[in-house]
């Protein structure tokens, strides 16, 4: 794990071990101020310890390299006494996966809130990803499906696909939607040198399989924008224990010289 700069205030939040205990302390009780207060601090000391840096996090599929920019929800402190995080988003940025560079991505997390459980379970029901990508990344995905094309996105946010070994010809701009797991893509625009034909609706639309998602998650629209891609997913519902000594153990993690072995 590399570092973005130094912590701010972070000696208000010293000894670490006081983060477990916190935590601990919250289970015990599950209602009341002192949860609520033990929650909000757990919560602003982790945010503490990301927003703002670069962070490499072990994954069981490899390795991602991302910075945090941003970990916000609205708190409040009735909420939390009885375990009730609210909605908690999170957005990074310059991401590096397996090879794969993605530019941002914001993760929603509905109805965050903590099971009383031995170990306690963090929820959240629904989980809404947000993905911007490069047009590189659209390219590496027609690598794979149909190497004979090639796509685009160009600054107006118009998706175009050209033929690999003649893309001066001309191309197609083209529309897509998220079928399952399948990317359709319909040609509504047929351009030849400087020459536009509006194609028919009727013209059928090109289908493409998707790679294989992590568990549950489902790809439900994908968009376009200047130079970009717009991918957005969901997962019904997630959750994990958190137990205080794997708590404790990701805030030392983050804290010290060391990358995050799992997440």
């Amino acid at each position: 794990m590399t570092y973005s700069g130094p912590f701010r205030n972070w000696d208000s939040f010293r000894p670490l071990d006081s983060i477990a205990s916190l935590w601990s302390s919250a289970m015990v009780s599950q209602h009341g101020s002192g949860s609520a207060g033990a929650y909000r601090t757990v919560f602003t000391t982790l945010r503490r310890l990301i927003v703002g840096r670069r962070l490499n996090i072990g994954l069981d599929s490899g390795e991602i390299t991302l910075t945090v920019t941003e970990f916000e929800s609205d708190l409040d402190m009735r909420g939390l006494s009885v375990g009730q995080l609210n909605d908690v988003s999170l957005s990074v940025a310059e991401i590096s996966w397996n090879g794969h560079q993605l530019d941002r991505a914001t993760v929603v997390m509905h109805n965050v809130h903590i099971k009383p459980a031995t170990p306690p379970v963090l929820v959240t029901a629904p989980l809404d990803l947000t993905v911007e990508v490069s047009p590189a990344v659209v390219d590496t995905l027609f690598d794979l499906a149909a190497p004979q094309l090639t796509g685009r996105v160009d600054a107006n946010g118009v998706a175009q696909i050209r033929w690999a070994r003649r893309p001066g010809l001309g191309h197609l701009e083209v529309d897509a939607a998220i079928d399952g797991s399948t990317l359709l893509v319909r040609p509504r625009v047929l351009v030849l040198r400087r020459t536009r034909w509006n194609l028919p609706s009727r013209v059928p639309a090109y289908r493409m399989r998707l790679p294989t998602l992590p568990r549950e998650l489902e790809l439900t629209a994908i968009s376009f924008g200047p130079n970009t891609v717009h991918l957005r997913g969901r997962v019904a519902e997630w959750q994990v224990d958190v137990p205080g000594g794997r708590l404790e153990d990701v805030i030392n993690q983050l804290s010290g010289m060391g990358r995050l072995r799992q997440w």
